[in-house]
């Protein structure tokens, strides 16, 4: 089979060579996968550079997210063969997505309902899960409240925002370009600041009448998230969920004394050992709302299988929104 390998670090185009590679053997609670698409994030990138935490050892097929049909399950596992379905793949195996056969966590492979094709499969499971479990699992965000979407053009961050709306708060999102903050509003925010030309933290409470916001969801780290400590309100909560900006920031605890703020962790995938239940209600919810028509993955760009070096590369220097996905079968 065709699969996209790393083979020594760097940059996506100088780590990765397209090679045929024998089918990954099955073992117990995996699923084999034959691969539509795989959509990226961040994190395919940092695995190239060997910088992400769970990087395999080399030589590894990368790609986090998958969508496809099952053709071989392992034991223990609960999908069929034949089914359709949208899943966290078996990456730090070093069996991942970018390729025509790849490994899935049967515990992290949800059926595709019959409205949503394959793209948006691919790109559905980890934004929205990670959304879900951030705002409402983590930061019980409630109806009337100001959420604020660090990187709201990102995947994510477009996750973040759709379902701020569902749950009915007022959102306002950053973005880095005017088009990304165009993007932002089309998505629903309600204000977007362009952190380009604008100060994150003024211009919260300059849109919010002097107030800040209750829930700060970060997917970017760094300065961005010093930014959201100074806007974050009274008994604020503000949600660590990655470090796109490859900086991980430092916690001045005073703050968080003098506000009595929360700073929440959100790591969705430890509840598949922790608390499945809690997956499985999230599910569901993102599925109603799914049939709804009040979430969808926004996919800005497709390449095929041969192109993925280019995707990645599309997604490093932040030329991306929403999500991007590679086509495969």
């Amino acid at each position: 089979m065709r699969a996209w390998q790393v083979r020594g670090r760097g940059e996506p185009r100088e780590a990765l060579e397209l090679a045929d590679v024998e089918p990954p053997a099955l073992g117990p609670g995996l699923l084999r996968v034959r691969v539509a698409a795989s959509a990226l994030g961040l994190p395919d990138v940092f695995m190239c550079r060997g910088s992400y935490v769970l990087t395999p050892p080399l030589p590894f097929t990368p790609g986090q997210e998958l969508s496809g049909l099952v053709t071989e399950v392992g034991e223990g596992a609960l999908a069929r063969v034949g089914d359709r379905v949208m899943a966290v793949s078996g990456f730090f195996l070093g069996h991942g997505g970018f390729a025509q056969e790849a490994l899935a966590l049967d515990d992290f492979a949800f059926p595709i309902p019959e409205a949503m094709n394959d793209l948006e499969a691919a790109a559905f499971p980890i934004p929205f899960h990670t959304a879900w479990t951030g705002l409402v699992r983590r930061a019980a965000l409630r109806e009337g409240e100001t959420l604020l979407v660090l990187g709201g053009a990102g995947g994510t961050g477009s996750a973040a925002i759709q379902l701020g709306r569902v749950l009915g708060a007022r959102v306002i999102a950053t973005a880095g370009t005017p088009e990304k903050a165009a993007f932002c509003k089309a998505l629903g925010a309600d204000v977007v600041v362009d952190r380009s030309s604008a100060d994150i933290a003024e211009s919260v409470r300059e849109a919010n009448d002097g107030r800040g916001a209750d829930v700060a969801f970060d997917p970017v780290g760094g300065e961005v998230f010093n930014q959201s400590m100074r806007c974050i309100n009274w008994e604020g909560r503000i949600l660590v969920i990655g470090f796109a900006s490859g900086a991980i920031p430092e916690l001045p605890v005073n703050l968080t004394l003098v506000k009595n703020m929360s700073v929440v962790g959100v790591y969705w995938g430890a509840y598949r050992k922790r608390d499945s239940a809690v997956l499985q209600q999230s599910w569901q919810q993102l599925l109603e709302w799914f049939a709804d028509g009040a979430l969808s993955p926004h996919i800005s760009a497709t390449y095929p299988l041969e192109e993925t070096p280019a995707a990645l590369t599309s997604l490093m220097e932040r030329r991306a929104t929403g999500k991007v996905v590679v086509t495969i079968n």
